[in-house]
């Protein structure tokens, strides 16, 4: 499985971006998926997830309620809608994918895709 995100950038604070995640290969849309980022100088963090049929999502506390995830299986492609953007989630995202489900995803995802750099500039 190949991963390819797109839609990073620079916004203000306050601003929104999409970002976009497509698969591609052995793709598979019972595969959960989703988003993690990982700040200068620190370690790489969970952000957002959804469930192979879109109906479970969930998301870290830092970014609850500010972003989300959707995702178009038609496509092959899961979404991070940001809103609210804040200069601490200026962050490489990456998109990640996992045949186990939200929890696996998580903790340890079976595939990653490359990074894409979000700033946010105060």
């Amino acid at each position: 499985v190949q991963l390819q995100a797109s839609g990073g950038g620079l916004v203000q604070t306050g601003g929104s971006l999409k970002l976009s995640c497509t698969a591609s290969g052995r793709t598979s849309n019972w595969y959960a998926m989703g988003w993690f980022r990982q700040a200068p100088g620190k370690e790489r963090e969970f952000v957002a997830a959804i469930s192979w049929t879109g109906i479970s999502t969930y998301a870290s506390d830092s970014v609850k309620g500010r972003f989300s995830c959707s995702r178009d299986n038609a496509k092959n492609t899961v979404y991070l809608q940001m809103n609210n953007l804040k200069p601490e989630d200026t962050a490489i995202y990456y998109c990640a994918s996992d045949p186990a489900g939200i929890s696996g995803l998580r903790y340890s995802p079976d595939y990653w895709g490359q990074g894409t750099l979000v700033t946010v500039s105060s």
